[in-house]
């Protein structure tokens, strides 16, 4: 059975940091391309960042390029999303998704960032 549960969201003050936590079980995590996608009401899913397969290339918008890191490790089966200096404008709901021959989607942990 498929898997993807992330972890790690919750309140924040703007200029706060938080790493969200992607657990992956039930498919060979090495051979998909990671990513975090984030969502809020009303408007579509939005890739805030992607990684290669081994690590060694990463992606952002230009939203998120200088704040955000993604990394995974693939002995773990984990991705992970470390979000520095963040702004209200980051509140939403973040999901990361696992691509190959199919997409997978987690459930989504809300990250809300207000003082």
């Amino acid at each position: 059975q498929v898997q993807l549960v992330e972890s790690g969201g919750g309140l924040v003050s703007p200029g706060g940091s938080l790493r969200l936590s992607c657990a992956a079980s039930g498919f060979s995590f090495s051979l998909y391309v990671m990513s975090w996608y984030r969502q809020t009401p009303g408007k579509e899913r939005e890739l805030v960042a992607s990684i290669s397969k081994g690590g060694l290339n990463t992606q952002y918008p230009d939203s998120v390029k200088g704040r955000f890191t993604i990394s995974r490790d693939n002995a773990k089966s984990a991705v992970y999303l470390q979000m520095n200096n963040l702004k209200p404008e980051d509140t939403a709901v973040y999901y990361c998704k696992a691509t190959w021959r199919d997409d997978y989607w987690g459930q989504g942990t809300q990250v809300t960032v207000s003082s």
